[in-house]
């Protein structure tokens, strides 16, 4: 029985070591393939792959990387932004693509934001049903009140799913109906990613 018991220690210690960095490695090498993608978009003759006659992995996320900060320095000063503003009035008179490009505009706004209400506020709302609390993101207080609902102030949240936080669901809750807690985003998105194994000491209501 000690040998058993000391065998079995031994293996979960084991996967404790390994499988947190086997995942991440995971995550890694998937985001280094999508942005190694990114170099399928230049002709054959001029890709890295071509000219060295072997693949080395990570240079479409550095490619990636110095578009990103060229466009930056670009649109920041008043030629650039005039540019970018001529951009957006071509998109905005193609219907479909406006509604696509201002929706994925809109969030990276809200989420890049210094307001401390965007995305930086953990609550716990009743979901799916009175007595069950689920663990939400606070994305939002566009409105305070909306026909037919009452004069409550309302607010979006997003309740993630779990293990995948990235889907979920949209709700539009009473401010009352929900309730802050002392968690910052990277605890609350550690307790969905771990089916609930990694869990704060404790969780409290915070100070409004």
């Amino acid at each position: 029985m000690k040998n058993s018991a000391a065998l079995r220690r031994y293996i979960v210690a084991g996967v404790f070591v390994w499988v947190p960095i086997w995942v991440t490695l995971l995550v890694l090498r998937f985001i280094v393939d999508l942005f190694d993608t990114i170099l399928d978009f230049i002709p054959h003759q001029f890709q890295p792959d071509h000219f060295l006659g072997f693949h080395i992995p990570g240079l479409g996320l550095i490619f990636a990387l110095i578009i990103v900060v060229v466009t930056g320095m670009s649109v920041t000063n008043i030629l650039g932004n005039r540019l970018v503003e001529y951009w957006e009035y071509l998109l905005s008179r193609i219907p479909l693509v406006r509604s696509i490009y201002h929706a994925v505009k809109q969030v990276l706004t809200t989420v890049f934001s210094s307001s401390e209400e965007s995305f930086r506020n953990v609550v716990l709302i009743e979901y799916p049903r009175k007595g069950i609390w689920s663990v939400a993101f606070q994305t939002g207080t566009g409105f305070h009140h909306a026909e037919g609902l009452g004069d409550e102030e309302l607010m979006t949240v997003f309740v993630p799913t779990t293990p995948n936080p990235t889907s979920g669901f949209l709700m539009i809750v009473p401010r009352k109906d929900t309730l802050k807690v002392n968690l910052g985003v990277d605890e609350a998105l550690k307790m969905v990613i771990s089916l609930g194994v990694v869990m704060p000491h404790d969780i409290m209501k915070s100070p409004e």
